[in-house]
């Protein structure tokens, strides 16, 4: 199959008539504003409230938008498996994300999704993962070696951001990008900052209007770059995907490299932030999990100037567990959209095309009657046996179905080779009555940075 017989992206959907929404319960809130200020203050609260009143199928009205909520596991196994392709991601992220990430993977739907997801596994393959494992290695080691020089309080989110976005420029473009760096980390940051903005049009001087100009800085680097690329070749992943290839034999087009590079950075580095740095949190307020993922690094027998090896990787499952508890807990991704391309029934209720539906990863990760204490850290959660009794969508901090992110593994990759590296030098505490306070949408965050101290081991 060529690219050329590929269907185009579905058509724009619009929202359907109001009244065919009705007989789904729910509140839908001051008018025009409806619900989005509850949201926004209170997100993890404010759907277990609605739940609670309406049930795990509940009708709102969101960021302009009358909408639906599909609530727990079984919502979750319908709409991201998506086994009967009732669902557009595409036209579910795009409002969101389409002005700066433009046909990225998320925003791609059924057999072009298939087509570009193929194509850009090429990058994620046990070479290109091996090289990526150096850079990052070498990266986090010099990092934790300046804080380990300097040690006592610090705020661990503005820090971890900083290593990610780092870590992100050099195992992604390569670690000889040039003088332009500083230039395309800027452009780079101020999409992001533009795609989680309340103001989505690029007025001047707003957020998004930065996030615009960022892009088009992007797209002339990326542009600039994909013939030389091509030419010399190289391990990171820009490089990579100047050689992938379609089903074809056809080469990416440099659009298609374009969006696929500024869609992947933004998706590994702001998700991998926030991911990290709850992770630490939750060692520092738990110690004793942190002494065990310390003795278990320790049984490694590697020294503090030596290379993590995949071999290491694989011998730190307790690591691992501790890392999927802390994503439990505060999902780097808390709601997912979809829109219906199609009319379905879930739970009785029978739903038209073109509405808009979310699934929610926070509200799953925390219902009682899957996970006992439910705000309590625990990895040992993540056992093979305890995970044997669960549902499989019970746990979804990365999507699931053909929308299953594709870098799952440089995120546990990344994790566990961070793990081994602050562990091994440093002990992290916060203060005796310190709760940090998070923001969870649209990725967690600690409002105030999180406060913790550190010190050398």
């Amino acid at each position: 199959m060529t690219m050329q017989s590929v269907a185009p992206a579905a058509p724009a959907f619009s929202p359907p008539k109001r009244n065919s929404l009705t007989h789904i319960p729910g509140d839908e809130g001051w008018p025009i504003i409806g619900k989005t200020l509850d949201v926004l203050a209170d997100p993890k609260g404010h759907i277990e409230q609605m739940a609670a009143k309406y049930g795990l199928v509940y009708r709102s009205h969101i960021f302009g938008e009358t909408s639906l909520s599909l609530l727990g596991p079984e919502a979750n196994e319908l709409v991201l498996f998506d086994q009967a392709k009732l669902f557009s991601s595409a036209h579910g992220w795009g409002r969101i994300l389409g002005l700066l990430f433009p046909r990225g993977l998320m925003l791609l739907d059924f057999e072009e999704h298939r087509l570009h997801r193929r194509a850009l596994s090429v990058a994620f393959k046990s070479g290109p993962m091996k090289s990526y494992l150096a850079t990052l290695d070498t990266g986090i080691a010099a990092r934790v070696k300046q804080w380990k020089a300097g040690p006592g309080p610090m705020l661990f989110y503005p820090a971890m951001k900083q290593l990610t976005l780092d870590l992100a420029t050099t195992s992604f473009l390569g670690a000889d990008i040039g003088p332009e760096v500083d230039e395309i980390t800027r452009a780079f940051v101020d999409m992001v900052a533009a795609s989680i903005s309340v103001i989505r049009s690029p007025l001047p001087g707003t957020k998004m209007a930065r996030g615009v100009r960022g892009r088009k800085r992007i797209v002339a680097y990326f542009s600039e770059q994909i013939p030389v690329r091509r030419a010399k070749g190289g391990e990171d992943l820009f490089s990579q995907l100047c050689r992938a290839t379609h089903e074809d034999g056809a080469l990416l087009s440099t659009q298609d490299i374009v969006d696929h590079m500024s869609f992947l950075m933004m998706a590994a580095h702001d998700t991998l932030t926030s991911s990290l740095t709850s992770f630490v949190g939750a060692l520092a307020t738990h110690p004793q999990w942190q002494t065990r993922l310390r003795e278990e690094i320790a049984a490694l027998n590697i020294a503090a100037n030596e290379p993590t090896t995949f071999d290491n990787l694989e011998a730190m499952p307790l690591t691992e567990m501790a890392f999927k508890e802390a994503m439990r807990l505060k999902p780097p991704v808390p709601s997912i959209p979809r829109r219906a391309i199609r009319d379905f029934n879930f739970k009785g209720y029978a739903v038209p095309a073109g509405t808009m539906v979310g699934v929610n990863p926070v509200f799953t990760h925390h219902m009682p009657e899957i996970w006992h204490d439910p705000d309590g850290f625990d990895p040992m959660r993540f056992t093979d046996e305890a995970q044997r009794g669960r549902h499989r969508f019970a746990w979804v901090p990365f999507g699931g179905g053909a929308h299953m992110c594709l870098g799952l593994h440089f995120a546990y990759m990344q994790a566990k080779c961070f793990a081994r590296h602050f562990l091994q030098n440093l002990s992290v505490s916060i203060e005796v009555g310190y709760t940090p306070e998070w923001q969870m949408w649209p990725i967690p965050k600690p409002r105030d940075g999180l406060r913790v101290t550190l010190k050398p081991v």
